[in-house]
């Protein structure tokens, strides 16, 4: 009888789970009152908690956004809705850690949601939007780098100023933005939220001999892409890797170092500083390489980085730089325990962290002394001394951004491609706990230090600048091309005929 009751109980546990799940309905709207009540609560938070709310906006302007956005809440609104107006209040603080995400519930229905999509991916610079991808692959039209003059009447420029309103970034930085409406769907979902979909869109493009034409294309639907499934049953023949070799593979497209003995010449590709990737044996076991070949070039990829532990991007820092440095001219918090951690995660952990890590200055301010004052030094072991090529761009973020600003300027650096998304002067970051608001269970990050690097350097909003620019064209997208690599190899060689 008992195993009987056990297994009555297991089952009626798995069936209220799944129909739980199952009962999710991403279109449910919320009331006027209950978003109200969550829209108070992240306000309240963030003017009581964030160190930077009024770096590059006043508390005058926060003040008229978080009224504006209050003010909007008169109807019923959806998860998405929702969490398009606070994205549109919160990117008015200028710091790219202080994003708005669904809530846990909603990212799960998104992980097997089969949605309809706008069928481009473009990528975004200036005035230009250019093809990159286009997803209705019967399409002969609309190809791999044609030039998109408009989108249901709305130009590239109309487009990004509308957008771009809805996107976090450190200061004024436009590089990141650019980057991340080139990023994968991001354009399609933020279209669909902005201004909504339509069956199918009216694009006017440029032809190749450069006469403006129209076309109409319909939405993508994967679930009728019979080509997409036909590939998707593709194999290719073999045995399946195991476990060990999808880990090697990971790792490898994580982080790498090839050298091209032709051109005398190691290329490291680095897309984190994440943990869990064993940074400091790759360091080692890298420039131990480099320093035992003899090679004289180094190339650094980290266009793709956006940030992660700062304790490995100053290890990198160290094998490349030739004098001492520190990471902060200041590092503080405004305080160590908030009124409202029960809606911060992990925050008796923090608490515990602050407490053990900061001490309250007169200013009244909790500051991170340890980084405040120490200098780290140059490594001695396997320390690299050729010419060094960065390249960068706007997804280069955050610990990424403080190991390329650490090296702009030596002499026998060179920093190539586009400005970083991440601040030159300094971020707000280090602790990042998410906040949950708990009607509508939406979440958004609140960095709690506001960090300046180096209280000299031009405080301007902006990200670090390319010794070399090395923007994008609609020649190069077109053919595949890696402009910004090609322009180093150029460097390399115009360099080498110098000699």
């Amino acid at each position: 009888m008992n195993k009987f009751l056990y297994l009555l109980y297991f089952s009626c546990l798995c069936y209220s789970c799944q129909t739980t799940r199952e009962a999710f309905n991403p279109d449910r709207k919320f009331s006027p009152g209950q978003l109200n009540k969550d829209y108070s609560l992240f306000r309240n938070i963030l003017e009581e908690m964030h160190p930077s709310l009024y770096w590059y906006t006043s508390r005058d302007s926060m003040d008229h956004y978080f009224d504006e956005g209050a003010a909007r809440l008169t109807d019923s609104m959806t998860e998405p809705q929702f969490r398009t107006l606070l994205s549109y209040t919160v990117s008015k603080v200028g710091c790219g850690h202080t994003s708005i995400r669904s809530s846990k519930q909603y990212s799960e229905w998104l992980d097997t949601a089969r949605r309809q999509q706008f069928p481009l991916i473009l990528k975004f610079w200036k005035d230009t939007m250019v093809v990159a991808v286009n997803l209705n692959r019967g399409d002969s039209i609309l190809r791999r780098g044609m030039i998109i003059q408009s989108i249901n009447g709305r130009t590239a420029a109309q487009l990004m100023d509308t957008l771009f309103n809805y996107f976090v970034t450190d200061g004024y930085n436009l590089t990141g933005k650019y980057q991340y409406l080139s990023t994968g769907l991001n354009f399609s979902n933020w279209y669909k939220n902005v201004f909504g979909y339509s069956p199918s869109f009216t694009i006017d493009y440029l032809d190749p001999y450069n006469n403006v034409q129209e076309t109409v294309v319909p939405l993508y639907d994967p679930r009728t892409d019979t080509v997409r499934r036909l590939f998707a049953r593709r194999r290719i023949p073999g045995p399946e890797p195991n476990k060990r070799t999808r880990r090697q593979i990971d790792v490898f497209l994580t982080r790498n170092l090839q050298i091209d003995t032709g051109l005398n010449t190691a290329y490291m590709t680095l897309n984190t500083f994440e943990h869990g990737n064993h940074l400091g044996k790759f360091f080692h076991q890298s420039f131990r390489t480099l320093d035992e070949k003899k090679i004289p070039n180094l190339v650094i990829d980290v266009r793709s980085n956006g940030g992660g532990d700062a304790t490995n991007s100053t290890l990198l820092t160290r094998y490349l730089i030739d004098k001492k440095f520190k990471l902060a001219d200041s590092l503080y918090a405004l305080h160590r325990h908030s009124r409202y951690d029960k809606y911060i995660g992990k925050s008796l952990l923090y608490r515990f962290l602050m407490d053990f890590v900061t001490t309250r200055h007169a200013d009244g301010k909790y500051h991170f002394g340890y980084f405040e004052r120490h200098y780290f030094s140059p490594k001695r072991t396997h320390h690299f001394n050729g010419q060094v090529y960065i390249l960068t761009g706007g997804n280069s973020f955050s610990a990424t951004t403080l190991f390329a600003g650490s090296l702009k300027g030596q002499k026998n650096v060179t920093l190539v491609g586009e400005e970083t998304g991440g601040g030159y002067y300094g971020n707000t970051a280090w602790m990042i706990p998410d906040v949950t608001l708990p009607i509508t269970g939406l979440r958004f990050r609140l960095p709690r230090f506001r960090l300046v690097v180096d209280k000299n350097r031009e405080k301007n909003g902006r990200g670090v600048p390319p010794d070399v620019p090395s923007l994008p064209n609609a020649e190069a997208i077109g053919k595949g091309l890696d402009f910004k690599a090609a322009k180093v190899k150029e460097l390399i060689q115009l360099r080498a005929v110098q000699k």
